[in-house]
Formats: structure tokens, C-alpha cells, sequence
């Protein structure tokens, strides 16, 4: 990778939520920058919407959008500085909008999706709340700020199964790392054996990462970059040459200005603002990529 035309391509295309983001991790920048960008993209009732995730350009607060954001603030350390922020986000989620009782899971998408621009992804399906995302890390934000016994309940329940699990979504095993890191973060130790939990995650890790390399950066396929944006204690054991595999097709698929591509379309009618969504996206993919080969490039996990 050209760390430096990589570097220069967030700077000069990224959104200013992002160019905070990639300030703060990589230069030593404001925290309080992400968390005033971040704030343009949170309704008045607490939670997050407004095309924060490029793909879903629904205005309404969303749970996985919601999440998004607390993404944003764990990856950037800002978390324990947003308390006006993280307070509205708790007031959402106990207001009960995108949950669903009858399953006590929050939903991945929600009827509203379809009235706004979107992926296909976005789009609900009859399967709706069948897994721990984005309920466990949600359910472990609250674990954090209110310790309600429900939320507490759930999040037990969502790492007792990943503890047995045999298969595993990335994008679920993103949301149990999310959720360990904040209780980590909040010393939040009376929930779950934090220790034992973290084992559990870097295992489904193992489970989620794709083991086909070739397909690295250029299928939608999880990679070890798709987990790790750093250093990171939830490297599983045996991913050594994945990681090798991983850094070498960022060298081969950075773009001749510095950047990465994205490796979906949107499967719907949308075509302009797929162009503006994948512009928004690139940015962060590069800072994505920019952070994994820092960390790795020494050939391995450190």
C-alpha cells in the first residue's frame, strides 16, 4: 500500500464525519470533531438516521444505523466523551421503536427503508430478528448506561449462544466485538465473564473470517480487514496466512488515486445515488484498509 496517496485520498474525498473519524485515530485529532459531525446525522428522538450508513438513505432513526454510530464512537475512543449523545441513544432504544417484543430482538431493517433510497439489503424479509444483530451490542450499550436487568438478560443470552455457535455471520460476530468492547471499555464485569466472552468472540471470528483468498477485496467476502481496522485482542489463532493473503491484495487493488473501491452494487433502481453513496463510502473503506495494514503489515497479527 501507498500509505501517503491512501492518506491523501481520505483527506481530499472523505465526508466531514469521516475526515474527523480518520483525524482522530490516525493523527491524533479532536474527539470532540467526531462527535460534533456525528451529531448531524441523530434525529431528535435520540436515534440515528440520515444516510450515516451511505447504503440507507432513510432519515428515521433506525437500529442499525443507531449502531452505526456507536461504532463510530468506540472506534474513535469517543464514547465516554458523548454523553449528550449517548444519552439520546438510550433514550430511542427504551422508547421501543425498532423493536420487536415478540422475538425481544431489534430489527435489521424496518418498513420505513423503502419510502428512501437504499440497497437491497435493506429491504425486510420475513426473517426479520433472527439473530444478535445489531440486538447484542445494543443490548450491551444499555448493559452500560442503564443495567436494566432485560438488557443484562439479553446480552447473556446473545454470548451464551455464540459460546456453542458452529457457523457465523460477520456482520453478527461485528456486533459481539462491539458489544465486548463497550462492557470492557465501561467496566462492566457483573454481566458476563468478560474474559470468557472475548475467547468467544475471537472464535467466531475464526468461524466468520472467509478462508478463500482470492476472493479478498474483490467479492463481498469478510476478510481479516473486515474485523480488524487495528490492532485488536480478538485475533483467533491460525489466521496467519489470511492476514498475509489480506495485505497482499490491499498492494494489489488500491486505486491509482490512493483509494479502495467498494465490492457490492445495490441491486436496486437507484443508480445516482449508488455513484454518491460509493463516493461516500470509498473514504472509509481506505481508512478501513489503512488501519489494518498498519497494524498487520508486519506479515502477521501483533
Amino acid at each position: 500500500m501507498d500509505i501517503q496517496k491512501a492518506k491523501q485520498f481520505i483527506i481530499s474525498s472523505a465526508r466531514p464525519l469521516e475526515l474527523a473519524w480518520y483525524r482522530a485515530v490516525f493523527e491524533g485529532g479532536p474527539k470532540q470533531a467526531v462527535i460534533e459531525e456525528l451529531k448531524k446525522f441523530q434525529n431528535p428522538d435520540g436515534g440515528f438516521g440520515n444516510a450515516l450508513e451511505p447504503d440507507n438513505w432513510n432519515p428515521n432513526s433506525t437500529p442499525i444505523t443507531t449502531n452505526a454510530a456507536l461504532i463510530c464512537l468506540c472506534e474513535t475512543g469517543a464514547l465516554k466523551e458523548a454523553a449528550d449523545v449517548t444519552a439520546g441513544i438510550a433514550r430511542w432504544l427504551k422508547s421501543g421503536d425498532g423493536f420487536i417484543p415478540e422475538k425481544q430482538r431489534w430489527a435489521g431493517t424496518v418498513p420505513s427503508n423503502l419510502e428512501h433510497p437504499h440497497a437491497i439489503w435493506w429491504e425486510p424479509g420475513d426473517n426479520e430478528g433472527e439473530g444478535f444483530n445489531p440486538t447484542v451490542s445494543l443490548a450491551a450499550f444499555l448493559c452500560c448506561v442503564d443495567g436494566g436487568e432485560r438488557w443484562r438478560g439479553l446480552a447473556r443470552e446473545a454470548f451464551r449462544w455464540l459460546e456453542t455457535v458452529e457457523e457465523a455471520d460477520s456482520h453478527e460476530v461485528q456486533c459481539f466485538m462491539l458489544a465486548h468492547r463497550m462492557m470492557e471499555l465501561c467496566g462492566v464485569t457483573d454481566v458476563i465473564d468478560l474474559d470468557k466472552a472475548r475467547e468467544a468472540v475471537k472464535r467466531a471470528v475464526g468461524l466468520a473470517v472467509c478462508r478463500e483468498p482470492e476472493k479478498y477485496g474483490v467479492e463481498y467476502v469478510a476478510g481479516p480487514s473486515a474485523f480488524f481496522h487495528g490492532e485488536s485482542p480478538y485475533v483467533p489463532e491460525g489466521v496467519e496466512e489470511l492476514v498475509k493473503a489480506d495485505l497482499a491484495a490491499i498492494d494489489k487493488l488500491q486505486m491509482e488515486d490512493g483509494g479502495f473501491d467498494i465490492t457490492w452494487q445495490w441491486y436496486t433502481p437507484y443508480e445516482q445515488e449508488y455513484k454518491q453513496a460509493r463516493d461516500w463510502w470509498r473514504p472509509k473503506v481506505t481508512m478501513e484498509k489503512l488501519g489494518f495494514y498498519l497494524a498487520f503489515n508486519g506479515g502477521g497479527p501483533k
